[in-house]
C-alpha cells in the first residue's frame, strides 16, 4: 500500500484530523462513507417509518462482503451485537456438557470464552491448556500429543488481546480436523488485520467483532459457521426468523442465520456493509504488510526509550500490530490517560482480559500501542516524543481499575 492511498483513506476518515490513534485493536475510526451509510439508513426510518424503511439488500451486502473477506458462502455468515455474543451463542449451541469432557484452550483466550466454559467446567466439563512453544506461541504438536476421544472442543484465540503473538491457527486447525474435534476460533484482532481464509485454517467457527481492524461500527460482529457443522450446533435462542413456523412445527433454519433474530439494526449493517466493502478494495495481503512493515520499525524504536519494556510474545518479524509495552514508574491506565490528554489513544489491558496468560507470565497490566495502516511516520514520531518525556517524569501512580 503506498503513501498516497493511505493519504487518500485518511481523508476519507474524519478523525485522522482530530486525534492520534492508535488503538485500533480496541476500536478503530470509521470512514465518512460508512458514517454516512449508517445516517443515510436512520433517516430513511425516521421519514418513510422503520418497518417500512427496511431494506433486504443491505443484509445481503454485508453478507456477501463478511463471505468476501474469510472465503466463505454468504449462507455461513451471521451478524451479532458482538465477538462475545457470538461466541457465547455458538458454544451454547454444542449442548449439554458431561463429566470428563475435555476443553483445550491455548493460554491466551479471551477472558470472555473462559467466562463461558466455566459453566461446562461446573457441568463436570474439564478446561485444559495447550502447551506453549519457544516463543510463547500454542504448541500445534503439543495440541496433538493432548488428543483423546475425551476432547470435545479445541477454541484458540488467533491474536491475543495482550500483545502482538500471532498463534498458528491453520496448525491448529489441521490437528482438531484429523480428529473430527470442533474447533472455534476467535478472530477478533485478526480480521481486518491478517487475511482470513476459513477453509485454510479448517475452522466450524470464527467470530469477530466490526469494530476493531474492519473499522465498522460498535454494535456489530460476524460469525462464521462452517456448513457441515451446522446441524450439530442447536441455538438456545429462538424466534420467527431463526426457528420459522412450517405449517407444523418451529424449524431451525439450515443456514448460519439460525443464530440471528428478526430484530436488526440495519443502519449498523447498512455501516459494516460499507466497512467491510472497503475493507475488500484494499485487501488483507496489502494491509497486512504495511502493519507489518510499521510495528517491526516501532518496537525497534521502542526498545531505544529508557525504562521501556516490551511484553510481545511470538517469532521477532512475525508479530502482529498490537504493541504490549510497560514504562517504568507508570501505571498503564495512568500512562494511557496522560498521553490521552495530549491528544493520543492507546490502550491498557488488565489480567482480566487474557488471565491464563497474564498469570502465567507474572504482568499485571500492559499498555498496548495497536497500529493500523492509517497511521503514519509523523505519528509514530509524535508517539515517540511524547513516551519519552513521560519516560522522564517522576513517577505517577494511580488506583483506577482497567477499563
Amino acid at each position: 500500500m503506498n503513501i498516497e492511498e493511505v493519504e487518500r483513506q485518511r481523508t476519507a476518515t474524519p478523525g485522522c484530523a482530530r486525534i492520534i490513534h492508535f488503538n485500533h485493536a480496541g476500536s478503530s475510526l470509521p470512514s465518512q462513507a460508512t458514517l454516512d451509510a449508517i445516517v443515510e439508513q436512520l433517516q430513511r426510518e425516521a421519514l418513510g417509518g422503520p418497518m417500512e424503511a427496511a431494506d433486504l439488500q443491505i443484509q445481503q451486502r454485508a453478507r456477501t462482503a463478511a463471505a468476501r473477506l474469510l472465503n466463505a458462502e454468504p449462507e455461513s455468515i451471521a451478524f451479532a451485537s458482538s465477538g462475545s455474543a457470538a461466541w457465547s451463542q455458538a458454544f451454547n449451541a454444542l449442548g449439554p456438557w458431561q463429566a470428563g469432557e475435555r476443553i483445550l484452550v491455548g493460554r491466551h483466550e479471551w477472558a470472555g470464552n473462559l467466562a463461558c466454559i466455566a459453566e461446562a467446567v461446573k457441568a463436570g466439563a474439564r478446561l485444559e491448556v495447550i502447551p506453549c512453544d519457544a516463543h510463547g506461541a500454542v504448541d500445534p504438536q503439543a495440541l496433538a500429543q493432548m488428543i483423546d476421544r475425551n476432547v470435545r472442543l479445541i477454541a484458540l484465540t488467533w491474536l491475543p488481546a495482550n500483545g502482538g503473538l500471532i498463534n498458528p491457527a491453520a496448525q491448529i486447525g489441521q490437528v482438531a480436523q484429523r480428529h473430527g474435534i470442533a474447533y472455534f476460533i476467535d478472530a477478533g484482532q485478526a480480521l481486518g488485520q491478517l487475511p482470513c481464509d476459513v477453509q485454510t485454517l479448517h475452522c466450524d467457527v470464527l467470530k469477530g467483532a466490526g469494530r476493531k481492524y474492519l473499522r465498522g461500527p460498535r454494535g456489530t460482529a460476524l460469525l462464521y459457521v462452517r456448513p457441515g457443522f451446522m446441524q450439530r450446533l442447536l441455538p438456545m435462542q429462538r424466534d420467527v426468523l431463526s426457528a420459522p413456523w412450517d405449517g407444523q412445527r418451529f424449524t431451525l433454519r439450515e443456514d448460519a442465520r439460525r443464530f440471528e433474530t428478526s430484530e436488526v439494526s440495519l443502519a449498523l449493517l447498512a455501516g459494516l456493509a460499507n466497512a467491510l466493502e472497503e475493507h475488500n478494495r484494499l485487501g488483507a495481503q496489502a494491509i497486512r504488510r504495511r502493519i507489518e512493515q510499521m510495528s517491526r520499525a516501532l518496537r525497534q524504536r521502542l526498545r531505544d526509550i529508557r525504562g521501556l519494556a516490551l511484553h510481545d510474545l511470538g517469532r521477532e518479524h512475525q508479530q502482529s500490530g498490537l504493541i504490549a509495552f510497560t514504562l517504568e514508574g507508570w501505571n498503564c491506565v495512568a500512562l494511557k490517560q496522560a498521553l490521552a490528554t495530549r491528544g493520543i489513544n492507546i490502550g491498557a489491558n488488565g489480567v482480566a482480559y487474557t488471565p491464563l496468560d497474564m498469570q502465567a507470565r507474572g504482568i499485571e497490566s500492559i499498555a498496548r500501542i495497536s497500529l493500523s495502516y492509517l497511521n503514519t511516520e509523523a505519528e509514530i514520531d509524535v508517539l515517540l516524543a511524547h513516551l519519552s518525556e513521560l519516560a522522564a517524569q517522576p513517577q505517577i501512580s494511580i488506583s483506577t481499575h482497567n477499563p
